[in-house]
């Protein structure tokens, strides 16, 4: 059976894509920093293994691939994020933009790297959920700035590792699911988690190995950088 990697799997959009796709039958290995808290996601029915993985923890990181044995991996979705703080005018904001950007940007993309090599063995897809917010050029409206920032700055380093791995046979994809309703989306958000999720599931199984370092949404139209 393939295989998954979801980070953030605990809650929100991370629950929901190890759902669905224990439910067609995928191996799951669904990561998450507080295994104990996380009952919904060991409650769902099919291959599902909860893993504690924290995305501040470097060291986990960079050592993950060990824990998941020697089989190949089809595909990673590095899903866990934070939002942070809205403004920089003080030393504990300051503070928490450097957290917000170690787990939206620093571990993602270690752990893409240090799951390469297995998602390589099985021409699988290396994805990051990232946000039309962290478009430069789509930026009208300013606000949520360390977000914004995070996100622009995670699409450069997979933007960056996608030129790098240029010759590999994977995809490489940064994927918008679109104003869901998330913690973090809100209830006034347009699209319910299981329809993000479907769209999103149907994009990436439509992602091909020339799809190296792409921008898209949910819809799988390509994003401004």
């Amino acid at each position: 059976m393939p295989s998954v990697v979801i980070t953030g799997a605990g809650r929100g959009l991370g629950l929901e894509f190890a759902r669905q796709y224990a439910a067609d039958g995928w191996s799951v290995v669904a990561t998450v920093r507080t295994p104990a808290a996380a009952d919904e996601l060991r409650r769902l029915a099919g291959d599902v293994r909860v893993e504690l993985l924290d995305m501040r923890d470097h060291q986990a990181l960079a050592g993950f691939a060990g824990r998941l044995g020697d089989a190949p991996l089809d595909l990673l979705i590095a899903n866990a994020g934070v939002s942070g703080p809205d403004r920089l005018v003080s030393a504990e904001e300051a503070g928490r933009w450097l957290q917000v950007f170690d787990v939206n940007v620093v571990a993602p993309t270690l752990l893409a790297q240090t799951l390469a090599p297995k998602v390589i063995a099985a021409r699988g897809k290396l994805v990051a959920i990232t946000s039309q917010m962290g478009s430069i050029a789509d930026n009208a409206s300013g606000g949520w700035t360390a977000y914004r920032a995070s996100k622009a700055a995670l699409n450069a380093a997979w933007r960056s590792m996608a030129v790098e791995m240029a010759d590999e046979p994977i995809a490489i994809a940064m994927l918008h699911p679109g104003w869901v309703k998330t913690d973090m989306g809100g209830a006034g958000a347009m699209i319910e988690i299981p329809d993000s999720i479907a769209s999103l599931r149907r994009v990436i199984a439509g992602l091909e190995p020339a799809d190296k370092g792409v921008f898209l949404n949910h819809q799988g139209q390509t994003l401004p950088w």
